[in-house]
């Protein structure tokens, strides 16, 4: 983390200038499935397939129970699509995904151990 954004707790520096300006940042933006659905253009059984299976997180709930995501769904489905096309099976996707949610869990309690992790990984040819 540099020391800019070390001082605003890891603000983004648009939230840093909201701030000084007076203003909460804007909540990330969430998604219900049909929203998904449409910016995808998969079907809706699909993407609540791939939740179920665990390929895809849900961010948060409603207080009715609908499933919310985040931005990131839309860059997990287009992963998914396209090792799908190469051929991959949904278990061996599930267990790219589960090694990607795995690395972004270190990063979140150790950017450095992730890191060398990663480049342990690419010397060693694993990707």
């Amino acid at each position: 983390m540099d020391s800019a954004s070390s001082k605003t707790g890891g603000l983004s520096s648009r939230d840093d200038l909201v701030l000084r300006a007076g203003r909460r940042p804007r909540p990330p933006k969430l998604y219900r499935i049909g929203e998904v659905v449409t910016y995808c253009g998969l079907s809706r059984q699909t993407v609540h397939n791939y939740t179920i299976m665990g390929l895809l997180h849900e961010a948060q709930w409603t207080e009715g129970g609908h499933r919310l995501y985040d931005e990131s769904v839309f860059s997990r489905l287009d992963l998914i699509v396209e090792l799908k096309a190469q051929g991959r099976h949904l278990a061996a996707i599930r267990e790219y995904c589960d090694r990607l949610d795995e690395k972004a869990a270190q990063a979140d309690g150790g950017l450095d151990q992730s890191k060398n992790g990663l480049i342990a990984e690419q010397g060693s040819g694993k990707t």
